[in-house]
């Protein structure tokens, strides 16, 4: 919990004294057992309060807890037999995302993912797990590759968005997000996304197109970070937790309005309490939605995901 957030802090404070009084049992000094055990009692109590009732920007901050699982987390606790695949073949390799070869139950899948990374060197490579031009010209040459083997598509979103710097203009970053999306919208085989943390702006829907979209509970998804709109609306970043809340960005918000077919749950206090709990409940969703799509014609399933695209959204025409 050293990168505990500030609402996380009193959960902090009660298990600091846990742990201070697991030290003095175990040196054998006093028989501290039912003390632990009501303050883990407390503890439980308190946490399920505290999340019980998290604002947006709470939810913001957690989808991007320094401690929370990336893509490289969740992928060999939810697959197996992961090769991963490098390079775009037209200028070079885009470390900020992370695709190849899996399977999942048996069945052959392509896994495409974003990937921020753990310390500073690692961010840095990964550029803190912002993809530019180069990565989605990978996912994409790896999604073509799903589509000639008949292999099922599933993408982890978890990006601030796709790189803004002069390089990646210069390659055509906005021209790779198209082509990513087109390319998605027609891909003929089944396509999963799943929202593990951010999912900012074209650069989380570069690889978002799906047939089916999963969130889990407190990762967030917008076309851009409240601290963007805020000072956009307001000439003000510090009003990114008033921004947040308008948005509508976090799971709860889109279920409410029909942009995300499914929601899992996380474990008590988030993700990152149990990495493990949520990779098991991850895959349990993807196998079976995986398993719906699979009972659809390619046409059927090409239709409904055309119409599902086509009803985000409301709109009025005048004359």
């Amino acid at each position: 919990m050293a990168n505990s957030l500030d609402f996380e802090q009193p959960i902090v404070d009660l298990e600091a004294k846990i742990e201070e009084l697991r030290r003095v049992e175990s040196a054998g000094e006093l028989d501290l057992q039912n003390e632990i055990e009501k303050l883990e009692l407390k503890s439980q109590k308190l946490t399920r309060e505290i999340f019980s009732s998290l604002s947006a920007w709470q939810i913001t901050q957690l989808a991007r807890h320094p401690a929370r699982p990336h893509s490289l987390d969740y992928i060999p606790r939810i697959f197996s037999d992961f090769q991963e695949l490098s390079g775009d073949r037209m200028f070079g390799d885009d470390r900020a995302i992370v695709a190849g070869l899996a399977r999942l139950g048996g069945n052959g899948v392509v896994v495409v993912g974003h990937q921020k990374g753990r310390d500073t060197r690692e961010k840095v490579r990964r550029n803190f797990g912002m993809p530019r031009p180069e990565g989605y010209r990978k996912s994409q040459r790896i999604m073509k590759l799903a589509a000639r083997f008949g292999l099922p598509v599933i993408t982890l979103i978890d990006t601030p968005g796709a790189y803004p710097g002069i390089g990646a203009e210069e390659r055509g970053q906005s021209e790779a997000i198209a082509r990513s999306i087109a390319l998605m919208a027609d891909l003929p085989v089944p396509i999963i996304s799943v929202v593990i943390g951010e999912g900012g702006s074209g650069g989380a829907l570069a690889i978002g197109v799906c047939d089916r979209l999963v969130m889990l509970e407190y990762a967030t998804y917008s076309v851009i970070s409240p601290e963007g709109c805020a000072a956009i609306l307001w000439k003000s970043a510090q009003k990114a937790e008033v921004a947040a809340e308008a948005m509508k960005l976090t799971s709860s918000g889109l279920k409410t309005n029909k942009l995300v077919d499914d929601i899992v749950s996380e474990p008590l206090g988030g993700a990152h309490r149990d990495p493990l709990k949520t990779a098991e409940d991850l895959k349990g969703s993807i196998i079976g939605h995986l398993a719906e799509l699979k009972q659809l014609e390619i046409e059927e399933m090409l239709a409904q995901r055309y119409t599902r695209l086509q009803e985000f959204g409301q709109f009025n025409e005048s004359a």
